[in-house]
């Protein structure tokens, strides 16, 4: 019936070898394979690969952190006072907070958020680091990927609801963030 004209093959060139070396690396699962939309991984070699998978990871930890942080404020508060005579209670949620916070505040937040980033003042802990099995290593290094993967959409995602909700109030008709779960708010 219908067959394909037999290809001849052509020789790899230097950007196919180092894609092709990066199709098996770890986060690369089903169904979407090797995901590369704009080409990004086309002409770097390893140790720049290297360094945009542990942006990757650093920046999925933060949109975890950042999830937990616009999700925990919607039932708990803490108690006490954030600056003087700004209770942590009186601080809107979400976006809404960016205006509500003393301009000190965000200097000492963006001031630790430098540190940390620039001179690691957290750093690579070897304490609390349990000795796994290679394949029980991996997965669970899979499992990070796939979990600060999923932080980054939902964190943008938050912020996109958030952010029209602040635009044209009660837009889809709800009163609360987290609409899934109403006994939060019970």
């Amino acid at each position: 019936a219908f067959s394909a004209p037999a290809r001849v093959a052509a020789p790899a060139s230097r950007s196919a070898v180092a894609k092709m070396s990066f199709e098996n690396e770890l986060g690369v699962i089903e169904p979407t394979g090797f995901f590369d939309p704009l080409g990004l991984s086309a002409k770097i070699d390893e140790e720049t690969f290297a360094q945009y998978r542990t942006a990757e990871l650093k920046h999925g930890r933060v949109a975890q952190l950042c999830v937990v942080g616009y999700v925990v404020p919607e039932f708990y508060r803490f108690p006490g006072e954030i600056a003087p005579g700004l209770k942590f209670a009186d601080i809107p949620n979400g976006v809404a907070a960016i205006d509500a916070i003393p301009s000190l505040g965000w200097l000492q937040m963006i001031f630790l958020i430098g540190a940390v980033d620039y001179w690691g003042v957290l750093g690579n802990f070897d304490a609390g680091k349990p000795e796994l099995e290679p394949e029980e290593l991996e997965r669970r290094q899979l499992c990070e990927l796939q979990h600060g993967r999923l932080a980054m959409l939902a964190s943008l995602e938050l912020l996109r609801h958030d952010s029209q909700n602040l635009v044209v109030p009660g837009f889809d008709g709800l009163d609360n963030l987290i609409t899934g779960f109403p006994f939060l708010y019970n």
